[in-house]
């Protein structure tokens, strides 16, 4: 059932260009909800890019805004779409874990235990990612083999820099190769923020550290905008960056998130010793049997 909200789009919609008719409406909606539906969780800019690569609508800012935008809206509003299939990583919310009871806190405790899956792994791995909003989308992927996800946000701080290059040469100092996979749009500013990151890193860790860090771009590459022909947009060239850029930009968005998922998780695995992954993971299951059986040896009867 429609919302006050939604039909308050509606009217909006209406006010900022002709409507499109009802099947032309009906036939957006079903082609969003395909979208989604094979490649939730997403996000809305990655929504209009699989919309515009399948010639559903226009490339143009206003489609995004007043028909992507506003549909995704109204769709969830409605009931028609999940919550959950859109995510949107740019806003948080802190606070730290409370519980009711000690016994609570206790088996929340043995319920999210992980052991360091990297500890004795030949590698160290983290994934720096240039857009907030794909967090959600990407960090299933990352969490799941215990990976950090770095949102990066374009030009970072030197604070985060700082940090993050004490904790890379820690693990570089412990034994470990350090592989920094970064994601991030085809485009003057995107391409060169990861080329100062890698820099100031590199000036952070210093020699004989830097010997063992790999820096590799993993997305957007212009080897991939051809395979998969990704929608692209003209390169700003107020930007004075585009000088030395070649060709139009791309934003990572284009790409359709279970590729990107995949591109991730393969890079990850492409560099895990698997037996040793494997033992660790028996070591974690075993520690977690062990404590859950602690905690229910000092958990009070249930009344």
């Amino acid at each position: 059932m429609a919302t006050r909200l939604s039909v308050m789009l509606d009217i909006l919609w209406s006010m900022t260009r002709s409507r499109r008719s009802k099947e032309d409406m009906q036939g957006l909606r079903l082609a969003i909800y395909d979208v989604c539906a094979q490649q939730h969780p997403t996000t809305c800019r990655s929504v209009f890019y699989q919309l515009v690569a399948s010639g559903v609508i226009e490339k143009t800012e206003a489609e995004y805004n007043q028909t992507v935008i506003r549909l995704l809206g109204k769709m969830r509003l409605d009931g028609d779409l999940p919550w959950d299939w859109i995510v949107d990583g740019t806003r948080w919310m802190h606070k730290s874990r409370s519980h009711s009871s000690m016994q609570d806190a206790l088996r929340d405790t043995t319920q999210l235990y992980r052991r360091e899956l990297w500890a004795e792994q030949p590698y160290y791995v983290e994934v720096w990612l240039e857009k907030e909003a794909l967090a959600g989308v990407l960090f299933d992927v990352t969490d799941e083999f215990d990976v950090p996800l770095m949102v990066a946000r374009g030009y970072s701080s030197l604070t985060f820099l700082h940090d993050a290059a004490s904790t890379i040469r820690h693990r570089i100092a412990r034994g470990h190769t350090a592989i920094i996979y970064n994601i991030g749009d085809h485009d003057p500013s995107g391409v060169n923020a990861w080329q100062k990151v890698v820099e100031r890193l590199e000036d952070f860790i210093g020699p004989p550290w830097t010997q063992e860090l790999v820096c590799e771009r993993l997305a957007v590459t212009p080897e991939q905008i051809q395979e998969m022909q990704l929608p692209t947009r003209p390169t700003k060239r107020s930007d004075t960056r585009s000088k030395t850029f070649q060709g139009e930009s791309v934003e990572v968005d284009a790409i359709p998130t279970p590729v990107l998922q995949g591109l991730v998780r393969t890079a990850i695995e492409d560099v895990i010793d698997d037996d040793e992954w494997e033992r660790t993971l028996l070591i974690e299951q075993a520690e977690r049997e062990s404590a859950t059986a602690l905690v229910q040896t000092f958990s009070p009867p249930a009344a």
